[in-house]
């Protein structure tokens, strides 16, 4: 049995009622008595490597998610206001197109949409619509209509097609990570690490358009896949989006678990696991592999948000109508509410899957605290 004392992971024996130390950092002290794991209640902080239900405070929880929620609203205030100036300084106008408007007409729609006002009157205005939800309205590309519910209309086709991205990339590239450090030295090593390394440097639409011309019309013969996505169409329509944004994502987290499992497996933990005659498969997925995820997972964070909110360039081939391939449009269109209102929701996307991956540490494993930095 287990048990937590001062953040210290303690190894009880019932045989002879000793506590062993297995873990507690710059201290080399022996507890000899089961009292010396209990708080001022009486109770029992068990620790989750026993997988044994706990009690533990949440105060500390409380008080570093209190933390990290402020940090974050301070970032997206400063990619707010970072992301406005940029705009402003970017040369070009939302009314300018092929035929130039009159000058009369150009500053009546300055006045109508508040852009004839000084720079930092508009970035308060901004920020103060920020605050209540509102991310103003799209200038040109559909004109008058609120951002936030544009985001609320492409976002759904992106988070669709980035979670089966996503769920394959992870649920193929860890288990080829284990094989690939199991099999170290080997063909098969070898061969996963040729076809990693292909995937790393391989931009996405280089991916996208191999797969588009060899699967979806390029070859006769391999006509199997549509060329333009059509969620309509069904499952075929997914396959070759979802492929080349997830493979990538495969082949980094596949390289990850890799280095991180040919860590593990040489602790002492895993040769006494070995010693002890337990079959190859639970020793990676059970012991080895649960310390070798904290690099996975610290990589899965952000990839994460940029999956789920689209990725530009592969929703411009396949044109799918998700908000990655809106958003390049906004740019090109200079459609300034447009690009704010997206570039916020991705950054606070991204802060958000930044704290859930903190919180995945401690269950990954319980040693790290991280009101300490993580240590």
């Amino acid at each position: 049995m287990c048990f937590l004392y001062k953040d210290i992971c303690l190894c009880h024996n019932d045989e002879n009622g000793r506590i062993y130390l297995a873990y507690e950092k710059n201290v080399s002290k022996l507890y000899t008595s089961v009292s010396a794991v209990r708080d001022r209640r009486g109770r029992e902080n068990v620790c989750m490597t026993c997988n044994i239900s706990k009690v533990r405070c949440d105060k500390t929880m409380g008080k570093y998610v209190a933390k990290r929620l402020g940090m974050a609203l301070v970032t997206i205030f400063l990619v707010a206001c970072l992301t406005f100036l940029l705009m402003n300084a970017v040369p070009g106008s939302p009314w300018l197109s092929e035929k130039t408007p009159s000058e009369a007409t150009l500053a009546a729609l300055n006045a109508k949409y508040g852009l004839d006002k000084p720079l930092h009157i508009q970035l308060l205005k901004y920020l103060q619509n920020l605050l209540r939800g509102d991310f103003g309205v799209s200038l040109k590309m559909q004109k008058n209509r609120a951002v936030l519910s544009i985001i609320k209309e492409m976002f759904p086709v992106s988070a669709k097609v980035g979670a089966i991205a996503l769920c394959w990339a992870v649920l193929v590239g860890v288990p080829l990570g284990c094989l690939a450090a199991f099999k170290r030295g080997r063909l098969t090593d070898s061969i996963l690490r040729v076809v990693c390394t292909l995937g790393i440097s391989m931009p996405s639409f280089v991916v996208a358009s191999i797969l588009l011309v060899t699967f979806a019309g390029g070859i006769a013969s391999l006509k199997i896949f549509p060329t333009i996505f059509d969620a309509s169409a069904g499952w075929r329509t997914y396959v070759l989006p979802c492929f080349a944004l997830g493979f990538y994502p495969m082949c980094y987290t596949a390289r990850q678990t890799r280095s991180a499992m040919l860590d593990s497996l040489n602790q002492e933990f895993i040769k006494t696991a070995r010693a002890k005659g337990l079959k190859n498969t639970r020793i990676i997925f059970k012991h080895a592999l649960r310390n070798a995820l904290i690099p996975v997972i610290t990589y899965l964070g952000p990839q994460v948000a940029f999956t789920l909110c689209g990725g530009f360039v592969v929703e411009s081939v396949f044109s799918i109508p998700g908000l990655g391939r809106y958003f390049v449009q906004s740019i090109q269109n200079r459609d300034y509410p447009v690009i704010m209102g997206t570039t916020v929701f991705l950054a606070s996307f991204i802060i958000l899957m930044n704290m859930v991956v903190d919180i995945l540490y401690k269950i990954a494993d319980p040693r790290i605290n991280l009101t300490k930095g993580g240590e």
